[in-house]
């Protein structure tokens, strides 16, 4: 036996690649700060399924499809002597190996596309921003989960078979995923290197890392909202939502006191309580005329979060209770779930102050849109 090339090396870029793009998008998968990341290693590791399918028909021996077509009985055969200690060592992919590579860049599929789907629908972001309404999307959201969650067993089955096959036959098989070199017969043929459509990949990837994360950090987040300040350098792209409708009256009259909360945050019915009872608006009065009372109630009642204008005012919307009438958005149940993690002592920061103050995190407050990205969480530390 000798020292022989199976694995060339864009197949062996192609798995550690994926292999860390998945576990960065799992460590990703429930940061609202980190989406941007998230979305950016989905959309590499369906390039990289696309690549590899590629690579499938016209790469190198070990690494075409032909050379690892094994049915599932013949992989389920194989699974079992492995469990009896008694299976054939092959070269390259075993029968049981071969079906699990086959499941990952399926689910790979599926979770990419899944995301995709719940980016445009839940996020309105993205090529299929707009294709589905947010209810639509919450299916998609749950198929995305649950697929990468099964793949996340499947990897973890995966790892539990290679350390077997190691044990059973006595070699290092990730190492030979690093070196691309396993011990074989004389005359089992050698794969070739194909360093140059490696480093094609590597330009490719590059190319795309760099204008990713060129437009996140050179592109802050008050400049795309329309602000030239800069006061924050987001570490992530900062995707902007939907251009809400506004009213310069609305704007006047509510912001004169506090921020204007978008008539988004709340149902259609609240706003009606709330101008109902002006007179005794948390403590104080408004002193509203009837005209301006009449303009501001049809401005928010056709803009609340009854119609579902952004993520945040569809699942508010559905969190209420038909009969509930909350008249602070921070009683709503969404928001009281997703502010859950947050200390006491968070709120007394001195560039949050009170949950009243919704700029202090968000820095798309004023418009309204209340996007994941756009939210940053000031420093505990950090200076006022």
């Amino acid at each position: 036996m000798q020292r022989t090339l199976i694995w060339d090396v864009p197949t062996r870029l192609f798995h550690w690649t994926l292999a860390l793009c998945f576990a960065g998008a799992w460590l990703t998968s429930e940061s609202d700060e980190w989406l941007s990341v998230h979305v950016f290693l989905g959309y590499l590791m369906l390039g990289l399924v696309a690549f590899r399918v590629v690579w499938g028909l016209l790469g190198t021996h070990y690494a075409r499809f032909s050379s690892f077509w094994f049915g599932p009985k013949t992989a389920l055969t194989y699974l079992r002597q492995v469990l009896k200690g008694k299976a054939e060592r092959h070269v390259g992919h075993n029968p049981t190996g071969s079906l699990a590579i086959y499941l990952l860049l399926i689910l790979t599929l599926l979770v990419g596309i899944t995301g995709f789907l719940t980016l445009g629908g839940e996020e309105r972001q993205g090529a299929a921003a707009g294709w589905m309404s947010f209810a639509q999307s919450q299916t998609f959201k749950e198929l995305h989960e649950f697929s990468a969650n099964l793949m996340l067993l499947l990897v973890l089955g995966h790892l539990a078979g290679v350390v077997v096959e190691s044990v059973l036959h006595r070699e290092n098989l990730a190492r030979s995923m690093f070196t691309g070199t396993k011990l074989a017969n004389t005359g089992v043929p050698a794969a070739r290197p194909r360093r140059g459509v490696a480093v094609l990949m590597l330009v490719l990837v590059a190319m795309y890392g760099f204008w990713w994360f060129f437009y996140a950090l050179h592109t802050p987040l008050e400049r795309q909202l329309g602000r030239p300040e800069s006061r924050l350098e987001t570490p992530n792209v900062a995707f902007v939502g939907p251009k809400l409708a506004d009213n310069a009256q609305w704007r006047d009259e509510c912001g004169s006191c506090h921020l204007a909360f978008h008539p988004s945050l709340l149902p259609s019915r609240s706003w009606k309580r709330i101008m109902a009872q002006q007179q005794q608006h948390f403590g104080a009065g408004l002193g509203l005329d009837a005209p301006t009372s009449a303009a501001l109630l049809a401005f928010l009642s056709e803009n609340s979060a009854d119609r579902h204008q952004t993520e945040p005012a569809s699942k508010i919307d559905r969190s209420i209770k038909m009969e509930a009438v909350p008249l602070r958005i921070t009683e709503t149940p969404y928001w009281v779930k997703k502010h859950r993690a947050i200390l006491a002592t968070d709120w007394q920061l001195p560039q949050v102050k009170s949950k009243a103050n919704c700029a202090g995190c968000h820095l798309d407050a004023e418009a309204g849109t209340f996007e994941d990205a756009a939210m940053h969480m000031p420093a505990r530390n950090a200076k006022p």
